[in-house]
């Protein structure tokens, strides 16, 4: 989606910015690079409307979101954690116009990822102190846990919408029991792959779009990443990510086919499967992602 003219004009105004050009777009948002009257360059990211919905999240405040990402920015980038320095944060006064964030543009060279460095950093992250008073969008007001298996019994309703013969969602008692042991005790990014990350010869210079991003732990950062990494696009070597986190977190990631890893993955697998079914249609990787699904639900069945 591309924003009005008009409209551009006139942020560019604000804060006399120069070359505004279009970089991205996505569900809900739509970023722009640009450069500021001190010839710094900065990123502009516009949500495209005050609500939205898709199949994964029925009911998405984008106004909520940028307030989210500007707040973890702006904690992360005070202890030092690679993310774009967030500048400003402009929330709209009606609804003809769209919320902004006004943050530093982080640099990408297209380098392949290192992914032990990645792991290294997520070890970071996840020791550092969430930021105060966050609520995470996308815990929906409950518990992580109680959110996981929300959405997991959601996402497995809608995903049968599409996929004929679909069986009845888990069930929710051995779900909490699997995720029982999932804490809150840090941040997790849960969008981590290639279109989130700015680098420079391999090494992150950024971690973006915090929209994702719940209270959480390792098992939980690590369920989507195992998932992600089956998509060559996002770049990921799951290896390698494991080693490099090991090398700053003492206890152990559990195996990838441990309970609560699997009821993570499938939380990720339902989220992809109505990626590929619904949000942006791929008659192959559609059918293949729910035969996923289905498997790791059946995993977690024989798990008890």
């Amino acid at each position: 989606m591309t924003h009005p003219m008009p409209l551009l004009d006139s942020l560019a105004e604000r804060w006399k910015l120069d070359d505004l050009t279009p970089v991205g777009s996505g569900l809900e948002f739509s970023v722009y690079s640009a450069r500021n009257k001190e010839g710094r360059a900065v990123a502009l990211r516009l949500a495209h409307r005050r609500f939205d919905s898709n199949a994964n999240d029925p009911q998405v405040d984008t106004r909520a979101l940028l307030v989210q990402e500007y707040e973890i920015t702006r904690h992360l980038t005070a202890h030092g954690f690679p993310v774009a320095e967030p500048l400003e944060l402009r929330l709209a006064e009606d609804a003809s116009s769209p919320d902004v964030l006004l943050s530093a543009y982080v640099p990408d060279d297209g380098s392949d990822i290192d992914g032990f460095a990645l792991g290294e950093l997520l070890a970071r992250l996840h020791r550092l102190p969430p930021p105060r008073r966050l609520v995470p969008v996308a815990a929906e007001g409950m518990s992580t846990r109680r959110a996981l298996v929300t959405r997991i019994r959601r996402r497995w309703a809608e995903t049968g919408r599409h996929v004929a013969d679909w069986p009845a969602p888990p069930d929710p008692a051995p779900l909490a029991r699997h995720l029982s042991g999932v804490t809150e005790t840090a941040l997790v990014h849960l969008d981590v792959r290639s279109a989130n990350i700015r680098r420079g010869e391999g090494r992150v210079n950024a971690l973006l779009d915090w929209s994702n991003a719940l209270l959480g732990d390792a098992t939980l950062e690590f369920g989507r990443l195992t998932e992600y990494a089956r998509y060559p696009e996002n770049q990921l070597d799951p290896e390698a990510l494991r080693a490099g986190y090991a090398t700053l977190q003492r206890e152990a990631l559990p195996p990838t086919t441990a309970p609560a890893m699997l009821a993570c993955r499938l939380d990720t697998a339902l989220m992809l499967t109505l990626v590929f079914l619904s949000e942006a249609p791929d008659p192959a990787r559609g059918p293949t992602a729910a035969d996923h699904a289905r498997e790791l639900a059946d995993a977690l069945t024989k798990e008890g």
